[in-house]
């Protein structure tokens, strides 16, 4: 036998891994049918719950919020509105959807007694009906305590629950880039949508003003009661200046400290001044106390820069120049000579005498400087005392007047705020204006019928097209040449129709020549000509047919493809289950009729085992004496030297034998047939197994003729197209009916 590449193997499952297009368009083809059917029954179904619904209209006010109010006054800070941040126009649309803006609104317009906004109230629906009453029955069950409310509370609650619900229906928008809020309500009725958006902006800027009159009102009384101790306050201070200047006698202290000031700074100086001299005197004072030549005292700094003898000096120098020019000339006799020093020594002299009488005066200086720095010590000492008691004063009467002065301009500053707040109270400048007025919409906003039903439409066929991928990618079993192809990776011989017949029980095993299924008739011949052009280079051949588990029909092929065949030649059917032969029930051959147990084991002759069924012009040999250890008999010589000894008197052995997945006698009688037929039961086997199966020949080097597809139901939808040759598509047979 031929042993099947491995190369194309795995080409098949290389190509199993790739995206087929054309495979799931296929499957879209194949449930367009249901797809379309589910997406007009959605479609329809969403249409009618569309129709029952209530219109709703929207209509919209837009307003204009100026971020600058006109400053009338400065009195901005009394409001605390701080109309330049950033965050404004976010807080005026926080504003607009606030409960209090609602609750206004549902006040002003008496929302919650509108029918048309609040609808009665509907009794307890069947679900409340089905509690209360299990309630009554079960006392167990926890029992909700019946409230009596008043009429106040129930108004209350109705004005609570119609807030609520125009909060729901009111959306404030802002325009980007601009200052402009768009005010939208949605109600059941389009011109309470339009009047109640045009509440809710008169509303909004009247909750405004009254914010400003208000905040007026709470300043101009913080304001007046303020003044009233502002002024206790400033007549308690005045009053303690007062009462300071008497008690002082002072009526310009600031002239007094100014000119105590500049008596202290003048005697200041003067100590200063004669603290100097003193330290002067006390220096030659103290020189004469310590018996010192007068050459000496002559040549201490202090003598010497004293004016009186810079004088002498100077003339004695003058004197001894004359003396030293002259001597240059004139001898020291010369009248000239004599005269010069004589005037030299005049000079010495009156300088001697001059330093003498300096020394006198200095000391009576000495003494009289003494006694002025003690003076000026003690005057000093005294007009710091006066200052210093001045400075207290005028200290004291500053406090008193910067407390009076405080209070003076505190009180001004609120006098001036009360008298600008009286008059900004009669002022009203609201923060913004309709711009544009609600519109009484002549179509409802909601619910877009045409947009609803199309997206229903086009949901319902995105769904049916997901659930129909879903199905077919979580099906596992075979329903089409394609699935043999792709999942498989094997070829289609035939495909046998599904016919309609008792459950539980088999096909009648002459379908294959009633003339009124010549559907199947035709399918199971479409089989025997893929077969034999397969086998074109065999004589005789061995068919071996085999499924991967019971119930896929089998035998019914095996019964039939004899059938076909022994139209052609002479053709035997062989039972080979040897566990579970089927062959001679339908048949209706007894159970003691000997057959290939028999054979093989030698006990019977053939012609004793040899069954004819003279309409189908077949030999039918059936399973015999079933043995208690078949598999091990079909595996002897003798099963094998048995199809030889038929291939050589018959042209077609067909070979029925036991599924691959419950034992392996398939495998052993494979060795000595030379076709392989594989019956597939569509949509019933899964992929899985049936692959197992296959792979059981493949791994011991049998080659499949292919696979046949049984049971197809012909009754779906594009069946021509998916088995199209395998079956009579056109009513196109060799048997006409009358």
């Amino acid at each position: 036998m031929a042993v099947i590449n491995r190369d194309d193997v795995n080409h098949g499952v290389l190509d199993s891994e790739t995206i087929d297009i054309a495979h799931y368009l296929g499957i879209l083809k194949r449930y367009a049918f249901r797809i379309v059917s589910l997406a007009i029954a959605f479609t329809i179904l969403v249409a009618l719950l569309v129709m029952r619904m209530t219109p709703l209209y929207t209509s919209s006010t837009t307003i204009l919020v100026d971020s600058e109010n006109a400053n009338v006054v400065s009195i901005e800070e009394v409001y605390g509105l701080d109309t330049k941040r950033k965050d404004y126009m976010q807080t005026q649309y926080e504003i607009l959807r606030s409960r209090q803006i609602a609750e206004r609104t549902v006040e002003g317009m008496n929302l919650h007694l509108n029918d048309k906004f609040m609808p009665p109230e509907e009794g307890p629906g069947i679900v409340d009906s089905l509690l209360d009453s299990a309630k009554d029955m079960l006392p167990f069950l926890p029992q909700e305590e019946v409230v009596e409310r008043t009429e106040a509370q129930i108004i209350a609650a109705k004005k609570r629950s119609a807030v609520f619900r125009l909060m729901r229906a009111v959306e404030v928008s802002m325009v980007d880039n601009t200052q402009v809020m768009k005010i939208s309500v949605t109600t059941e009725s389009a011109s309470l949508s339009a009047e109640i958006a045009d509440t809710i902006a008169d509303v909004y800027i009247e909750n405004y003003l009254q914010a400003k009159l208000d905040m007026t009102a709470k300043a101009t009384s913080f304001l007046t009661e303020s003044l009233e101790g502002l002024k206790d306050k400033l007549d308690i201070a005045e009053k303690n200046l007062s009462q300071f200047y008497e008690r002082n006698q002072v009526v310009n202290i600031d002239g007094v400290v100014g000119l105590a000031a500049d008596e202290l700074e003048r005697l200041s100086s003067q100590l200063l001044d004669a603290q100097t001299a003193l330290k002067l005197n006390a220096v030659i004072y103290r020189q004469t106390r310590n018996n010192v030549t007068l050459d000496d005292i002559a040549r201490l700094p202090e003598v010497l820069n004293h004016p009186t003898i810079q004088g002498v000096r100077r003339d004695e120098a003058k004197a001894m120049t004359r003396v030293s020019e002259l001597s240059k000339v004139y001898g020291p006799k010369h009248p000239k000579m004599i005269a010069a020093n004589a005037e030299l020594s005049s000079i010495r002299e009156t300088l001697n005498t001059q330093t003498r009488d300096l020394i006198s005066s200095i000391t009576t200086q000495y003494q009289v400087s003494e006694q002025r720095v003690a003076q000026l010590q003690q005057e000093v000492e005294i007009a710091k005392a006066e200052f210093r008691g001045l400075s207290a004063l005028d200290n004291e009467r500053k406090a008193l007047q910067r407390d009076v002065d405080i209070n003076q301009q505190l009180y001004n500053s609120f006098f001036t705020r009360l008298k600008e707040t009286d008059e900004l109270g009669g002022f009203e400048s609201a923060n913004a204006r309709v711009l544009d007025s609600a519109v009484v919409p002549s179509q409802p906003s909601e619910p877009n019928k045409k947009l609803l039903i199309g997206a229903a439409f086009v949901f319902s066929i995105g769904f049916g097209v997901f659930l129909a991928i879903t199905m077919e990618t979580l099906n596992s079993g075979i329903r089409s040449v394609e699935d043999v192809e792709r999942k498989l990776g094997q070829r289609m011989l035939g495909l046998i129709p599904w016919l309609a017949h008792k459950k539980k029980t088999n096909l009648p095993i002459r379908t294959y020549f009633d003339g009124k299924k010549h559907q199947f008739a035709e399918s199971v011949r479409t089989l025997r000509t893929s077969l034999s052009l397969l086998n074109l280079d065999k004589d005789n051949q061995a068919i071996m047919v085999t499924s991967s588990v019971p119930k896929e029909g089998k035998t019914t092929v095996s019964i039939n493809l004899a059938f076909a065949l022994g139209q052609l030649d002479k053709t035997i059917l062989i039972d080979a289950d040897l566990r579970r032969p089927s062959i001679g029930k339908q048949f209706n051959i007894p159970n003691y009729q000997p057959g290939v147990a028999n054979l093989i084991l030698k006990t019977h002759s053939f012609d004793e085992c040899l069954v004819r069924d003279e309409q189908a012009n077949i030999d039918i040999l059936s399973a015999g004496t079933i043995p208690s250890n078949p598999q091990e008999l079909l595996a002897d010589k003798g099963f094998d030297e048995l199809i030889k000894v038929l291939k050589t008197q018959y042209k077609y052995v067909v070979v029925d034998t036991a599924p691959t997945q419950a034992v392996s006698d398939s495998m052993v009688i494979a060795n000595s047939c030379d076709s392989i037929i594989y019956v597939v039961r569509a949509d019933s086997t899964s992929e899985k197994v049936i692959n197992t199966g296959l792979s059981r020949f493949l791994q011991v080097g049998h080659r499949l003729d292919g696979v046949v597809l049984n049971q197809v139901d012909l009754r779906k939808s594009d069946v021509a197209q998916r088995y199209g040759g395998f079956y009579d598509q056109y009513d196109y047979t060799s048997h006409k009916d009358s």
